[in-house]
Order: structure tokens, then C-alpha cells, then sequence
């Protein structure tokens, strides 16, 4: 039996065994393989697992079967292909296209009713991925977003390669680009959990032609991770969204009403044979980054005036295998962030926010635990915001270092994070260490363990311990699971949470099934908890029928919720009953109707405003929702949304405005935001607002200019940041970003709370 005070050790224990054990595994983690036996087929060894159509036979480079699997071969170049998006190589006549594509919407199974062509071609050194998109009416496309690592780019007509490059069929890489030149790249981990900020070094070149448009992608190995071996045998899927016919369709067809999340399902993509790898070769890129800055704080005087800061620092990622990278930061900075958009909280409950920093992101879904997915009362185990953040301010993050990747079927994470003391805290170090085993054909088990060797609770260090495990069965069932348990300094006993759900989602029905329990002193402090002490129920069904006698309409949808809180003592604190009624339009347009009943127990006050307070007692809610969604094909989209109804035994009105886009050009787009709550209580009543405005203009794809102002009521506060960014160079970046706060109590808006100009350089040097 392992003691409290033994989980660090015997973890990372455990981890420098498994990698001690690295070179073994990777002379036996290649799948065992049976030789092509098809005449005509071309030689390729062939995973013991694969039960798909025998390789396409010469000159083809796509097969099929009488179930829809497919079968694919990529082509070697002998010369590099020409970058211009245009497809007048040689290689695209003597090679024969992929296409075939097959409806997912809105007629599940039905050939596409546009074409589209697909070439997978390597080098030595490079992946190309390219494509021809036939369009019967150009002038209808939506093509309205062309900057990088907008999700905006998957609203126009987009394609999107998927790569299953450890053919694990759970795992993949995403490439998904729009006729403008708009891109977005992206890491899925166990075919559900998707981490859009992931930037790896590619190029794209994108044409049009009269009927249509075309893209050649240059993806260089040495960005990918991928299994041991010269010969390679991986998953490929491609998507097409045709946005002003709403219809999407892929290359290799995905389970019924999975729409365009279908590009996620590795376990139904389409085998690629013949690829070859380069043989290893040293992987190492070094970044270093010079950054200068001029802040004016709210306490500096006007004798102080602004102060002048320069810094620089390092980031450094080596490839021990093809599998396994290495990262280390030195001096680390977050110059580059966006700010985060205001919420507003009406709540007893903290706000949760994503990570936005880029030396977090890079195989984030690796560190997801327990299915946990940012709503809801699941507490995160691992939320790396806690790390270099104290409420918004930054700590120094004085060096860290990371491991990630794949050994053999075991994925790998290890962080180890030392920041500096700041005004309310001592200097801390932060470990995270993170195994994930594939079992069966679509599942996982796994542990995680969490160090914080300063608790915020006092004297001592924090510590987590948890296991957890997610099982898909057949192609819309889903288990999710975990344990978990804390040590905390002077909290003892009730330190444990657990969470077991049950969830098939199909196309026509919907069934959710959750039960969780959060300890009295369940502490994750490198976590995120929205409650303690709490025991939650929560069920829900969903009957989607498609009627086939409207024509305007894709899909009804009817659903009933029951959300069910209790405290360790078995006392009510929480019961929601909720039901729904959506309208998915052929169009793209949703129109959603909701009413909630809920039950609240206040155990202690609360402050919801400045000067309002809600006392303790019992307290029910009847709250009518109404929202419309404008699809992206308008030149206004966004969603509008009314709700009312009793809160804390008086009434609330809001209205909002949310993930809007006034479309002026391709370059250039305003997207507004509003939120609007009127509460009238006996307590007191308030409006709590928050205005917002974005204003973006895209130069070319890799450089951009954005604005965003907001205006948050509650926090009497109006805040600016206006960032450029230019990525000059393959991987390189330079960001100018200029941050403002100011006071709104006073009407000249003269209280300055902080102010800052940022200039920042960075160059990726390969090795």
C-alpha cells in the first residue's frame, strides 16, 4: 500500500521506469503485420488489426468495400512539389485522384453533390496534402475569414484533413482550410477532446479557377509525431463543408448525424498505405524571444511616469523519438495573449476560463481527466491556470519543462513548473505527471498525479492522486469515469471524488445518465472546482426526429433534463427539471425554445451586486429562454437570446447577444457582443451589463490586427487590448499588443487602473 506521502515518488517512479524501459518498447510497439495478399496490389506490409479493403491496385490510390471502408495509397514525389495552390504539376495528371466523397448531411449515405478531388504525395522531408473543390455556383460560397486559428474559418467552405499518424484509431492531427487561405490546426485525443491552439510549422497555397477552387498543403515530417519505422501505415479522413448548401460530406463516411465533428472519428477513417518517413534524425528547434514593454500602473504617480521593461527568454523542444518530444522554457513570457472575453456571474460559483498560452497547449487533451469538459460540476484535476496566474496577475514562471507523447499504446505527459514568490504567495513548484493506456478498440484507462509544493491553504505542500477511464462501445456509447483524492495540510478525511456517466448519443435518441460526488475536503489545487461537499444526479433524454414532409426543416429536437445536487448531510441544495425544444432549419439556422423550474438552497449569504445580498433560505425559479441563431452564411450572424423569469424571489430579464459577426469583407469583421440582466429583488435590485466589440482586419492569413473593447457594469471597468500579429517566418512571430483598464465610476474615465505596451520578437530555429 502506497502512503500519502509516497504518491510523488512512487509515480514518477514510475514514470522514469517507463522511460527507461523507451528504447526496448520501440523495437516491439510497431503492430504485427501480414503481407497484402490481393494480385495486382501493391506491397505493403499490413497492421494485424486492419480490416478494410485490400490496398488500392496500381494505378489507383482509393478502394472501397461493400461497407464503406476505404482503402488509400500515397504517392512519393521525385521532386518537391511547386507550393502555388494551383495543381498543374505532372504528379496531378500521371496520379489519380481520391474522391467519392459521401453525405453525412442532410442525406446520410447519398454521394455528394459536388466533387472533390484528393492527392496524398510525400518526399523526403514533406507531406503534401492537396485538393480540387469543384463548386456548381461560385459565386454562392461563404468565404468571409482568412485569418489563422479563427474557428470562423470551419463557418465558411472549408476542407479538413485528418491524420491518424500512430494509426491507434482514437488519436489525430487536424489541417482545415477555407479558399481564402484561412487555417485552422488542431490535436484530438481519444476522438472527442479537441485543442484548436496546437501550431505546428506547415504551409498552404490556396487558388481559385472558374469552377472552383483548389489547395496544396506542405505539412514537413518533422512537425508530426508518429510511430517507430521508415515504413508507415496511418488513418486519413477529409471533410468538405459546403457552407451555403449546409451539406457535408467526407471521403470515408462517419456514423449518421455525427455532422461535421465526423472528422474527429479516427476509428472509421480511411487506412493510407505506402507512406514513408524519414529515417530519425536529431528533431531539436530552439526559440528564443526578445520583449520590451512601457506599463503605467494605477499607483504610479505622475512624477514616476510610465516604467520601461525589456526581458528575453527561450523555449526549446528537442524529439527524443519520433513519438516522445521534450520541451523546456526558460524565463517564460505571455506577451502574445488575448484577453479573456467578461463574464457575467450571477452565480455563487467562480467563472471558469480556458487556457490561452501557447506552452500549455500543445497536447493539452493528454491532460484532460475524467471527461471533464469546462461546464457542469466535474472539477478539473489539472487546470494550468493555476500555474503563473493569481486572478488575472502574472507570476513569473521562473523555468519549466514538459514530456510529452506516445510510448508504444501508452500516452505520456510530465510537467515540472517552478514560478517565483509574489506578493501573496512564496516561490512554487508545480509537478503534473500524466499516463494514459489504450485498451480495447476505443477506450483508455488511466492516472494522474499533481504536486503543488506551496499550499494555498497554508503550511505544506497539496497533493492529487486519481485514476480514471473512458469506454466507447459500438458507435454512440460512451463511459466516462474517475477517482480521485487530495492531501491537504489540516484538512482530514472526506478528501475524495468520484464521477461515473453513462452517455449514447445517436442521431434519432439521446440518453445521459451522471452521478458524482465531491469530499468536504477534496482540494485540487492545480485544479478547478465549481463545488464541494456536494453529491450530484443528472439524467437526460432527447428524441431528434427529421422530418421528411418540411422541407425547410433539417431536424426537430425535444429533450427533458433533471439536475439533482445534495450536500454530504443528504440535504436538497440544488433540483432543476428542464425542457427543450430545438428547430435545426436547412439553412444552418437554429431556433430553441427552453423552460426551467429549479429549487435552490442557500446554506449561507451571498453579495450578487455591490450592496445586494442574498440571505440564506429556500428559493425557486421559472425561467423561460428563447434564442435564434443566424447561420454564418448571413452577412450578420451570431445568436440572440431572451430569457425570463423569478430569481432569489424576484424577477430577472436578460437579453444577449453572442458569437456575432457583421461580415464587411473577407479582411475585415466586427463582431459585437451584449449581455443585458435587470434584476429586481426584495433585497435590492441592479442591471448588471457587459458591452463588448471586436474589431479585426486581416492582411494577409499569417498577420492580422485585432481590437476588442468591453464594458463590464458589475466590475465598473472598461477594458482595451488591440494585438497584432505577424507570423514573418514559418513558426516565427512578432505580436504588438497594447493593454488598457480604466475606472468607470468616474464619468471622465480618468482613474487609469493599468496600461501597457508590448512589443515582442520571436524565431524558430530548426536543427
Amino acid at each position: 500500500m502506497v502512503t500519502r506521502s509516497g504518491w510523488g515518488p512512487a509515480i514518477i517512479g514510475g514514470v522514469l521506469w517507463l522511460l527507461g524501459t523507451t528504447t526496448s518498447t520501440l523495437a516491439q510497439d510497431r503492430p504485427s503485420t501480414r503481407e497484402a495478399p490481393p494480385p495486382g496490389a501493391r506491397t505493403v506490409a499490413i497492421p494485424a488489426n486492419y480490416n478494410g479493403p485490400s490496398p488500392p491496385p496500381v494505378p489507383e490510390t482509393i478502394a472501397r468495400d461493400d461497407t464503406g471502408r476505404v482503402s488509400l495509397w500515397a504517392t512519393r514525389l521525385v521532386t518537391p512539389l511547386a507550393l502555388d495552390g494551383q495543381l498543374d504539376e505532372v504528379a496531378y495528371r500521371e496520379t489519380p485522384s481520391m474522391s467519392g466523397f459521401v453525405q453525412n448531411e442532410p442525406v446520410f449515405g447519398a454521394p455528394a453533390t459536388e466533387r472533390t478531388e484528393v492527392w496524398v504525395f510525400f518526399d523526403d522531408t514533406t507531406l503534401y496534402l492537396a485538393t480540387r473543390v469543384w463548386e456548381s455556383e461560385p459565386d454562392r460560397m461563404v468565404v468571409n475569414e482568412m485569418r489563422r486559428d479563427s474557428l470562423n474559418v470551419q463557418e465558411n467552405e472549408n476542407i479538413a484533413f485528418m491524420l491518424d499518424t500512430f494509426y491507434d484509431r482514437r488519436n489525430s492531427v487536424v489541417f482545415i482550410f477555407n479558399p481564402a487561405g484561412g487555417r485552422i490546426d488542431g490535436q484530438v485525443t481519444n476522438e472527442n477532446q479537441t485543442n484548436s491552439d496546437w501550431n505546428p510549422v506547415w504551409q498552404l497555397e490556396v487558388a481559385t479557377f472558374p469552377g472552383g477552387w483548389s489547395a496544396e498543403a506542405a505539412v514537413p515530417f518533422r512537425s508530426l509525431r508518429y510511430g517507430p519505422g521508415r515504413a508507415q501505415v496511418w488513418g486519413l479522413n477529409v471533410r468538405r463543408m459546403s457552407r451555403w448548401k449546409n451539406e457535408i460530406s467526407f471521403l470515408s463516411p462517419v456514423p449518421v448525424g455525427i455532422g461535421a465533428q465526423g472528422i474527429r472519428r479516427a476509428s472509421v477513417a480511411a487506412t493510407l498505405f505506402g507512406l514513408e518517413t524519414p529515417a530519425a534524425a536529431r528533431n531539436l528547434t530552439v526559440k528564443p524571444f526578445l520583449i520590451s514593454d512601457v506599463s503605467t500602473p494605477a499607483a504610479a504617480t505622475a512624477a514616476q511616469g510610465p516604467t520601461l521593461g525589456a526581458d528575453a527568454g527561450l523555449d526549446v523542444k528537442y524529439g527524443l523519438t519520433p513519438n516522445l518530444t521534450a520541451d523546456l522554457t526558460v524565463n517564460t513570457d505571455f506577451a502574445q495573449v488575448e484577453a479573456d472575453l467578461q463574464q457575467v456571474n450571477l452565480t455563487r460559483f467562480s467563472l471558469f476560463f480556458p487556457e490561452k498560452r501557447e506552452f500549455f497547449l500543445e497536447n493539452q487533451g493528454l491532460f484532460q481527466f475524467g471527461g471533464a469538459a469546462g461546464r457542469g460540476a466535474v472539477p478539473f484535476m489539472f487546470y494550468s491556470r493555476r500555474i503563473g496566474l493569481d486572478d488575472g496577475a502574472e507570476i513569473p514562471i521562473r523555468a519549466g519543462a514538459r514530456l510529452t507523447g506516445r510510448v508504444g499504446s501508452v500516452g505520456l505527459g510530465a510537467i515540472q513548473i517552478q514560478t517565483d514568490a509574489s506578493d501573496d504567495s512564496p516561490a512554487t513548484n508545480f509537478t503534473v505527471v500524466r499516463l494514459q493506456q489504450d485498451v480495447l478498440r476505443r477506450s483508455a484507462i488511466g492516472a494522474m498525479f499533481t504536486r503543488r509544493s506551496s499550499s494555498t491553504r497554508g503550511p505544506g505542500s497539496n497533493e492529487l492522486v486519481g485514476v480514471d477511464g473512458r469506454f466507447a462501445f459500438f458507435e454512440n456509447l460512451v463511459v466516462n469515469t474517475y477517482w480521485a483524492r487530495t492531501h491537504t495540510d489540516g484538512l482530514e478525511g472526506d478528501d475524495t471524488s468520484y464521477r461515473v456517466q453513462l452517455n449514447y448519443d445517436g442521431d434519432r435518441y439521446g440518453f445521459i445518465a451522471h452521478r458524482l460526488r465531491v469530499g468536504a475536503n477534496f482540494n485540487p489545487e492545480i485544479g478547478f472546482l465549481f463545488r464541494r461537499d456536494v453529491a450530484k444526479y443528472f439524467s437526460q433524454l432527447r428524441f431528434s426526429p427529421r422530418p421528411t414532409s418540411i422541407e425547410s426543416i433539417r431536424k426537430f429536437s425535444v429533450q427533458a433534463n433533471i439536475d439533482y445536487f445534495e450536500n454530504g448531510t443528504g440535504q436538497v441544495q440544488t433540483r432543476s427539471l428542464t425542457g427543450q425544444f430545438d428547430i435545426e432549419f436547412e439553412n444552418s439556422d437554429l431556433f430553441s425554445l427552453s423552460y426551467n423550474d429549479q429549487r435552490e438552497l442557500l446554506s449561507g449569504p451571498f453579495d450578487i451586486a455591490t450592496g445586494v445580498r442574498i440571505p440564506p433560505g429556500t428559493y425557486r425559479f421559472g425561467v423561460l429562454s428563447v434564442s435564434y441563431t443566424l447561420g454564418q452564411q448571413r452577412t450578420l450572424s451570431g445568436i440572440v437570446a431572451v430569457e425570463h423569469g423569478a430569481f432569489w424571489d424576484g424577477t430577472r430579464t436578460s437579453v444577449a447577444v453572442s458569437s456575432s459577426r457583421v461580415q464587411v469583407s473577407p479582411q475585415l469583421s466586427v463582431e459585437p457582443g451584449l449581455s443585458i440582466n435587470r434584476v429586481t429583488l426584495p433585497f435590492g435590485a441592479f442591471t448588471s451589463n457587459i458591452v463588448s466589440s471586436r474589431v479585426t482586419y486581416t492582411v494577409t492569413p499569417l498577420m492580422f490586427v485585432s481590437g476588442l473593447v468591453q464594458y463590464n457594469s458589475s466590475r465598473r471597468l472598461v477594458e482595451s487590448n488591440v494585438r497584432l500579429r505577424w507570423e514573418y517566418h514559418p513558426g516565427s512571430e512578432l505580436f504588438v499588443v497594447y493593454n488598457e483598464a480604466r475606472d468607470t465610476q468616474h464619468a471622465s474615465f480618468s482613474r487609469l487602473r493599468n496600461r501597457a505596451l508590448i512589443v515582442k520578437v520571436n524565431r524558430l530555429i530548426q536543427f
